[in-house]
């Protein structure tokens, strides 16, 4: 086995436990999800078992991302990314970079709705830094109650209960980028400056 190869595949696990953490999946679901044994993706994630098609077959299914994006296997030298847009929590997700790990890039779409949702704060590894492209925002963090107009942008940590929706029911479109705990952008939100109906405190 040729160095290229063996580079590629000790990159595997490290880059299977970032993506779990990422989707905020435990190795006890993503055992009953795939049929592989909790232990042995244990050993796969910290590197102490090869990965094999066997295996991997069954974790790209459950992520939903493709065979060669999952190992992270060299690309032939074409460097666009085919964006396949994934759908969650009612929202449009549209990938705009490709490796697992890392800062991931996406392009958010909330759809219109009849009436605002109401908010159902979630929480989960992570660091995360939106910028709002089009419509208003509503962004719950912790305690505060936010509203963002197109052109700002926040940063918080996703261990804190947050939840992103529509301030007035229209579509918003938003920039994201995340990364696991640690990994942390340079642009913040002035979070003093926004009230609950959007305007300055």
């Amino acid at each position: 086995m040729d160095r290229e190869t063996d580079d590629v595949l000790d990159a595997v696990g490290p880059r299977l436990r970032a993506l779990r953490r990422e989707r905020g999946i435990t190795l006890a679901a993503l055992a009953a999800t795939t049929g592989v044994s909790e232990s042995t993706l244990s050993r796969l994630e910290s590197g102490q078992r090869r990965a094999t098609l066997e295996l991997l077959l069954p974790l790209a299914r459950t992520y939903d991302v493709p065979l060669d994006e999952l190992v992270g296997a060299p690309r032939t030298g074409d460097p666009r990314i085919h964006l396949t847009p994934i759908e969650r929590f009612g929202m449009t997700f549209i990938p705009l970079s490709r490796r697992p790990g890392g800062v991931h890039a996406f392009k958010m779409i909330i759809p219109a709705r009849p009436r605002p949702l109401e908010p159902t704060p979630q929480t989960h590894e992570g660091f995360e830094w939106l910028y709002v492209l089009s419509g208003r925002l509503r962004l719950v963090l912790g305690e505060r109650d936010l509203t963002l107009p197109p052109g700002e942008a926040a940063e918080f940590d996703t261990s804190l209960p947050h939840w992103l929706g529509s301030a007035d029911g229209g579509v918003v479109e938003l920039l994201i980028l995340f990364g696991l705990q640690g990994v942390r952008l340079h642009v913040r939100a002035d979070l003093h400056r926004s009230s609950p109906s959007g305007g300055r405190r």
